[in-house]
């Protein structure tokens, strides 16, 4: 058994980057950079107004002449005079020599003529050529994750294609012979499984959409006979279940049967401490409690930064910050604890229900507060580090 420094600096050393690929723009959204991208333009690419109204010299003149028209889609290649101003509208080009645009209704306007009621600032209204970003500038830096602005800024400036880290595909194999799936009749001696579904909400949102769920009896062969097909075909095999020290508990063996290296099995920590991590080639292997708790709470410690690094993320582990405890804490357990809270923007409270069973106060919790394994009492109002899991 293992401390939890430990086994996060294992999983770290195990968990490289997923091969690269280039991927279309439009299609990007939730993967990671592989690249540092320099813009191919300026963005504006010229002047542009950013209001309807008229385009002019700043002299102190309020009135001038209508001399054009620039729409946007236009080029008007018009010189003014001090005395002369043009209509435009809101990203159209504004002419050369033209250093201000008064808005629409700060005028009186004839077919002719304008007359200013409320002159703006010299410069006012104009956006600057490469105001956004200038050629060859950073547009993103690798291991950026592409959002939907992002990719709107790039489309702006003309980029189709990038390249980024692919996705990892995962596969969680579920154990026991009590389980039966939702929806169906629940007999006597079954429970309803509910594992796989909550794994694969945990992964949906750090960007893995696609997870396939896979069953089997509690059985030697079987777990063995789908654990040699899963291996060969994913990139991270989770596996809930049947890695305790049951007579029924079959995942450890299957998994050193089918030539998958150990890196370690068992942390002092609770909830969660049946743990195996290991490796086979390029695919991870993490098998998990099967208590719904010890699951989830093992997936935000160990798979959740594994995954975001294979991804391409930078900052890979769930973020740290510190709240004012409501109540005294124990720690006779000589283990590090992950006590499920709540937080608000001052204080914590740690929730009733902390059995690795129980999933209902896990539903409500908003973090997970960590006790130190030589930490045997926090008392009320001291600072304690959280985990954020909202």
């Amino acid at each position: 058994m293992i401390e939890v420094k430990e086994a996060l600096e294992i999983v770290a050393a195990n968990s490289s980057n997923m091969p690269k690929q280039k991927i279309q723009v439009h299609k990007a959204l939730g993967y990671v950079l592989a690249e540092t991208i320099y813009s191919p333009i300026a963005m504006p690419p010229f002047r542009q107004s950013a209001m309807d109204g008229y385009a002019f010299i700043h002299s102190g003149r309020h009135q001038f002449d209508i001399v054009g028209i620039s729409q946007a889609g236009d080029h008007v290649k018009v010189e003014l005079k001090e005395n002369e101003a043009v209509r435009i509208f809101t990203g159209a080009h504004v002419p050369k020599n033209a250093d201000t645009v008064v808005m629409q209704e700060d005028v009186m306007a004839n077919e002719d003529s304008i007359l200013i009621a409320k002159m703006p600032e010299p410069f006012a209204n104009v956006r600057n050529k490469g105001e956004q970003i200038n050629e060859e500038d950073v547009v993103f830096d690798a291991n950026t994750l592409i959002t939907p602005a992002a990719i709107g800024f790039l489309a702006c400036l003309g980029i189709t294609e990038i390249q980024v880290y692919k996705k990892p595909k995962v596969a969680i194999l579920v154990t026991g012979n009590e389980l039966v799936e939702p929806g169906k009749k629940l007999k006597k001696g079954k429970i309803y499984e509910s594992n796989s579904i909550m794994l694969q909400a945990a992964l949906q949102t750090i960007g893995i959409k696609n997870a396939k769920v896979f069953r089997v009896k509690d059985s030697l062969k079987e777990t063995k006979n789908a654990l040699k097909d899963l291996l060969k075909k994913n990139d991270i095999v989770l596996i809930s279940g049947g890695i305790s020290v049951g007579d029924y508990d079959f995942v450890k063996e299957a998994l050193l049967e089918n030539g998958v290296q150990e890196h370690f099995y068992k942390i002092n920590q609770k909830p969660g401490k049946p743990m195996f991590f290991g490796s086979k080639k390029n695919t991870l292997v993490f098998a998990l409690p099967g208590n719904p708790a010890s699951s989830l709470t093992n997936f935000y410690i160990y798979v959740y930064p594994a995954v975001k690094n294979l991804m391409g993320f930078s900052n890979t582990h769930l973020p740290k910050i510190v709240r004012k405890l409501n109540d005294d804490v124990k720690n006779t357990t000589g283990k590090t604890l992950f006590l499920k809270a709540l937080y608000d923007e001052t204080n914590v409270t740690i929730l009733d229900g902390q059995a690795s069973s129980m999933l209902n106060s896990f539903a409500i919790a908003n973090g997970l507060v960590i006790v130190e394994q030589n930490c045997e009492k926090i008392q009320k109002g001291e600072l304690v580090t959280i985990l954020p899991i909202d």
